[in-house]
């Protein structure tokens, strides 16, 4: 009797339920459940700003007259502080998180965090930028790896492009001399939120680059688009100028002993020489201390061109992005305190007031 019920009733229990179903479901409504996946979509057609957030699932925002974000990041919300464009396409360089877009990122200072993150050493990578690379040029490759990775975490899409470390060398790939000029392109650049660094080369070739945002002139950003000397703006300014580059102030090759073995080098043996760097933000003392222009002479600093002086220091500018003086040796190593130039006791790449740090450049913005 039981088996000769249950196909009678499943039609009338389905009946009943049909009308159940479309409940609640019209094109007024601004929310649809998905179902499995966790999945919300919230969309506004007036004009004003929209955001729209999601947990575990696609997220898609859309205003007529107002600005748009948009997260989907595992269920975290991330608002956006600037006129940001997101693409439903999947194209990378209409992404946006946080301010700016991929389309202008095209400049920034590596910042302690990254390259304490990649390097899997709280003392960072010291004058061994290879990455993982072999072989010929592969200080220089790795460094461009590096860029590339910390631009892609910073904002998604960003990796793409072709990123460049501002770093000279003895001899690349091909056995020839490498100027870091050379190898970033022709402009323009800006950083992570959009604020211009230079038009052209001709701008980057002064101790500041002469058409950059004042915002950015004197202390530039890291990857997040933050001031590098007080990159935790809840702490202190740090002592962390001191960038690798290898390079005079006109954007070539220092000298053969500045370069750390063309970034393969961290032993902070004498033989790897001494790395020249140049000052994400300016720094002058005045009076006594540390001479400003180069040719000078100082406490700590002699003169001589390339690092092979009495000491750490070489020729000293201490305003100039590109070429500010020599470190003390090629050793991973940090120092953020304020205690003058280069200890020469300590062959590190951050003993005059750094971390190792570089500039990294795209290709094109």
């Amino acid at each position: 009797m039981t088996r000769t019920y249950r196909p009678l009733l499943l039609p009338l229990t389905l009946a009943l339920l049909a009308p159940v179903v479309g409940v609640g479901c019209s094109s007024s409504d601004p929310e649809v459940d998905n179902g499995g996946d966790n999945s919300t979509s919230t969309s506004s057609s007036s004009g004003g700003n929209t955001t729209s957030s999601s947990s575990g699932g696609n997220t898609t925002s859309s205003s007529s007259g107002g600005n748009s974000t948009s997260s989907s990041s595992g269920g975290n919300t991330t608002s956006s502080s600037g006129n940001t464009t997101s693409s439903s396409s999947g194209d990378p360089t209409t992404s946006s998180s946080s301010g700016g877009t991929t389309e202008k990122f095209s400049f920034f200072v590596t910042s302690l965090v990254a390259l304490q993150e990649l390097s899997g050493s709280q003392d960072g990578f010291g004058g061994d930028l290879r990455f993982g690379e072999t072989g010929a040029g592969a200080g220089l490759r790795g460094a461009d790896k590096i860029c590339a990775t910390i631009a892609e975490k910073s904002m998604p899409g960003a990796g793409s492009k072709q990123w460049r470390a501002f770093l000279s060398a003895v001899a690349g790939e091909d056995g020839k001399q490498v100027n870091a000029i050379d190898r970033i392109g022709e402009g323009p650049w800006y950083d992570r939120l959009g604020r211009l660094l230079a038009n052209n080369k001709e701008e980057l070739l002064n101790d500041r680059p002469s058409a950059a945002d004042p915002a950015i002139i004197d202390d530039f950003p890291n990857e997040d688009g933050v001031p590098n000397h007080q990159p935790d703006p809840s702490q202190p300014e740090v002592d962390n100028h001191d960038m690798l580059t290898g390079t005079n102030d006109k954007g070539q090759l220092y000298s053969a002993t500045a370069t750390c073995k063309d970034w393969t080098a961290k032993s902070g043996d004498t033989s790897e020489g001494r790395p020249r760097v140049g000052h994400s933000w300016p720094r002058n003392f005045g009076g006594g201390g540390f001479p400003t222009g180069g040719g000078s002479t100082g406490a700590g600093f002699p003169t001589g061109g390339g690092s092979t002086g009495a000491g750490p220091g070489g020729n000293i500018n201490m305003a100039n992005w590109m070429s500010s003086l020599d470190e003390a040796g090629c050793a991973p190593g940090i120092n953020l305190l304020e205690q003058g130039g280069p200890l020469p006791g300590t062959v590190t790449v951050g003993s005059g007031g750094g971390y190792g740090g570089f500039y990294c450049f795209a290709l094109t913005p």
